[in-house]
């Protein structure tokens, strides 16, 4: 299969906000790209244009805002485009049982059915062109589901399913689509988990109830250092980079040790020895 490097150095990042996003846009930046990034709050966009950027507004919930963005981006860009990077997100977290429709609809409506909405709408620019990159962010847990984490999970398999499919869909056409998969990352997307579960979760009858509280309270008072197992969005912008630049990007970048343990427990483990694995983090 032969790639095209990108005519036109210009990406649109997704969930500039903090972390990965952040880091990404930063690195592109100093990389000499034109960098087009989004955040849903009007505070973030403010801190975006302070750091020279000129971000715009999306929330890939929302099907209008998905659309405008698209538009936007390519009207900056003069309809050349170059590249997409999908990582706005959030997790979900509980018990399965205690999760209401609503709850599962809207993490598919940000993680999953967002993303691929922008993705479609860029396509045709990078057909035009004859080239274009397509990353999107997923995790270590669209490979392996975790208890108490099956809804952010299964927005993250679905991705990988996604991005498989149009991998091969789009073989030929100069546009390649890669997925990024990182295991623990220092970013502030735990305590933004932690948010939400004390609202959409019931704390006080659930079944799960004590568990819950134990593990909100440790993720909220324990903050995550560097080390051999916890690595800096910065070095998830470096695989990213890579995605973006190189003339022959990889399918997958696994990113912590973490998740190449997750990877080979998928393919070479039992199922009945990862259950008996993951089971011991339940109370």
């Amino acid at each position: 299969m032969k790639l095209r490097t990108l005519a036109h150095k210009s990406v649109l990042i997704t969930g500039c906000s903090t972390g990965i996003g952040a880091a990404t846009a930063e690195r592109m930046k100093a990389h000499g790209w034109d960098v087009i990034p989004t955040a849903r709050k009007e505070t973030d966009l403010d801190r975006l244009r302070q750091q020279g950027f000129e971000p715009i507004t999306l929330d890939t919930a929302d099907a209008d805002s998905v659309a405008q963005a698209a538009e936007t981006a390519l009207a900056r860009t003069q309809g050349r485009l170059g590249a997409v990077v999908n990582n706005a997100g959030f997790g979900q977290s509980g018990a399965l049982e205690d999760l209401k429709r609503d709850h599962l609809r809207y993490q598919f409506e940000v993680n999953v059915f967002g993303l691929q909405d922008l993705t479609n709408r860029l396509i045709p620019a990078f057909r035009q062109q004859g080239c274009g990159r397509i990353v999107h962010v997923s995790s270590v847990v669209g490979r392996l589901s975790l208890p108490y984490l099956g809804c952010y999970s299964a927005s993250k398999f679905a991705i990988e399913a996604l991005a498989d499919a149009q991998r091969v869909e789009l073989r030929g056409s100069g546009i390649f689509v890669s997925l990024i998969e990182p295991g623990p990352i220092i970013t502030e997307f735990r305590r933004t988990a932690s948010a939400r579960a004390r609202t959409t979760l019931d704390l006080d009858t659930s079944h799960h109830a004590d568990f819950y509280r134990q593990e909100l309270e440790r993720r909220e008072q324990r903050p995550k250092k560097a080390n051999w197992i916890n690595r800096r969005p910065e070095d998830v912008a470096v695989q990213i980079a890579h995605a973006l630049e190189s003339a022959w990007p990889r399918r997958r970048y696994r990113i912590t040790l973490p998740t190449y343990i997750g990877e080979a427990m998928r393919r070479f483990a039992p199922a009945a020895l990862i259950d008996l694995l993951l089971s011991r983090t339940r109370p």
